[in-house]
């Protein structure tokens, strides 16, 4: 009798432990959630500046000096700006460029190239490939992650199918040169024509290299047919670590909706700020659309 009652003590401590164990975890679990949505609802995006236009006569020590103070932590070095960062640096000096962003907090995301491949002209979009290569190169040199070129437009008399087609040959070239010197080929959505999101969809159906990404830009062109999201979703498979955009307090593009987009497809990228206004004082103008961008994720 005295061991029926030790083991029925036993039985009725190990089932009461057991479901004081199992309101735990669900306890646990139901917390759990929580937890993962707060994790969740930080955003992964960065914000980051482009040199054109608001950092086009500074120096290199100044355009990072401006974006250490206004906070943000990236730029796109533009060509032909006064930074001077360009194929033609020597060896040394490509090291020096890599040494002062390693010594700063502020990254340098790539390069803002000109580079086309939509002229009827064979010789100048061989030219083009020959100088994004020299490029790549340049942003492998100096710590970058990626050179941005673009289509820019179509050229008159010629069939909009074999452009596009030409267009999407060369980037899958660039693409798989970049790729052995760690750099993304950003295509910006740029030019009369190609900033249409089904040309640029189309582009990509050729340009079907991997390494070969879109590069939003924030054009009004997005807004058209059945408006923003559709055309977002139209080649969202396809971005790469860059997005570009206006001033964030432009009353002409919904950049309220354009980052929730961002956000729903969980965007890790950089968005990158190629502002058009030219106020007296870029770093305080700097530090105003990077507190507006903080309030849009936030």
């Amino acid at each position: 009798m005295n061991a029926q009652r030790v083991s029925f003590g036993r039985r009725q401590f190990l089932q009461q432990a057991g479901i004081g164990s199992l309101a735990a975890a669900t306890l646990a679990t139901a917390s759990a959630p929580l937890s993962l949505l707060a994790a969740e609802s930080k955003s992964k995006m960065k914000f980051g500046l482009v040199t054109y236009l608001w950092g086009q006569h500074m120096d290199l020590p100044t355009v990072i000096s401006a974006c250490e103070k206004s906070g943000m932590h990236g730029v796109e070095l533009r060509t032909e700006h006064k930074h001077g960062v360009e194929p033609s640096l020597s060896a040394a000096e490509r090291a020096e460029v890599r040494k002062r962003f390693a010594d700063s907090p502020v990254k340098l995301v790539g390069y803002g190239s000109n580079a086309e491949y939509h002229s009827n002209d064979p010789e100048k979009v061989k030219a083009n490939i020959e100088l994004t290569k020299r490029y790549i190169q340049l942003m492998a040199d100096c710590g970058g992650s990626g050179v941005k070129v673009k289509p820019n437009g179509f050229v008159k008399d010629v069939p909009r199918e074999k452009t596009i087609e030409q267009i999407g040959k060369a980037l899958n070239v660039v693409a798989a040169y970049g790729q052995e010197y760690g750099q993304e080929i950003r295509v910006e959505v740029h030019g009369s024509g190609t900033s249409e999101l089904p040309v640029v969809r189309d582009i990509f159906k050729v340009a079907d290299h991997p390494n070969a990404k879109v590069c939003w830009n924030s054009n009004g062109e997005d807004l058209k047919g059945d408006g923003l999201a559709a055309n977002f979703k139209m080649v969202q498979a396809r971005f790469g670590a860059t997005c570009h955009v206006r001033e964030l307090d432009s009353k002409d593009y919904p950049y309220a909706e354009l980052l929730k987009l961002f956000r729903q497809m969980d965007y890790s990228g950089w968005i990158l700020l190629e502002a058009r206004a030219n106020p007296a004082d870029k770093v305080a103008a700097m530090t105003e659309q990077r507190k507006l961008f903080d309030d849009l994720v936030s």
